[in-house]
């Protein structure tokens, strides 16, 4: 679904596994089905790689930009599946889907915003140690998380990327992030 959801067919997705439709139809009724599955993964590969980072040592902004580097890794080694999460919002803004499947939709949305609120407590708990400036928590969240995931945008692994220069691209990322995000002192 590197296409995105509405240009990519079963046809697609079976020639790319080297397998043919009605094997993908063996175990999924349709393509939203088979999205659905790949959008739990692509959550659940991020809550793996972020609810680590919530138990580094430090102040509130050292466990933060944990927690922002943790999410800015999963999303340069896991960039398809991630792709995928980032269309689920679109499909759940905009797309036409029948009760069932709005359902369904609604709880992996119910998934994105339970991972938002892991990086909203993390900035509350910044806040309150003063290493983080005195901002909405709820804006500065999706403003960070909105520049971390523009990465699956503009970002596209060079061949033989090795995980260090995707390590060092997460940390230049996170360090733009957290540089305009820590507090400073009056002048």
């Amino acid at each position: 679904m590197e296409q995105g959801f509405h240009a990519t067919t079963l046809d697609d997705v079976a020639r790319r596994m080297g397998a043919t439709k009605g094997r993908i139809y063996h175990y999924y009724a349709s393509k939203i089905d088979l999205f659905f599955d790949v959008h739990r993964h692509g959550m659940s590969l991020l809550f793996d790689a972020v609810e680590p980072a919530l138990h580094t040592r430090g102040n509130g902004m050292a466990v933060l930009e944990a927690m922002l580097m943790a999410h800015a890794m999963a999303l340069l080694e896991h960039h398809a599946y991630e792709s995928v999460v980032i269309q689920g919002v679109q499909l759940h803004r905009f797309g036409a889907l029948t009760p069932t499947q709005r359902q369904v939709l609604d709880e992996l949305i119910d998934s994105r915003d339970r991972f938002e609120q892991l990086f909203k407590r993390q900035m509350n708990a910044a806040k309150a140690d003063h290493s983080l400036a005195d901002v909405d928590a709820s804006i500065a969240v999706k403003t960070a998380l909105g520049g971390l995931q523009w990465s699956l945008i503009w970002y596209r692994a060079e061949k033989g990327s090795s995980p260090a220069a995707r390590r060092r691209l997460a940390a230049k990322m996170v360090h733009t992030l957290i540089g305009g995000l820590q507090a400073r002192p009056y002048r």
